[in-house]
């Protein structure tokens, strides 16, 4: 069975392979896990589109999720990777 994630700017469930997960771990730091087997920490999913990741940045939804202020450094990172895709 494959596991399904639901994606933090549409609130649509899919295939944890088509999402990309980011993570948090015990230090605090951002980091996008492009291959999902970062097992540290608190893991959040995004579609791989600009869309939803300009959702996610308006509505402060990763800062929401991680409880921390998110460097635009990140953003600009996940939309490196959506782009790249």
């Amino acid at each position: 069975m494959i596991k399904q994630r639901t994606c933090m700017g549409c609130n649509i469930k899919r295939d944890k392979s088509e999402l990309i997960r980011i993570t948090k771990n015990k230090e605090n730091e951002i980091r996008i896990d492009l291959k999902g087997r970062q097992g540290d920490g608190r893991g959040a999913y995004i579609c791989d589109n600009e869309e939803c990741l300009e959702k996610v940045i308006k509505n402060k939804k990763l800062q929401r999720v991680f409880k921390t202020n998110i460097d635009l450094k990140i953003y600009e990172s996940i939309r490196g990777v959506i782009i790249g895709k």
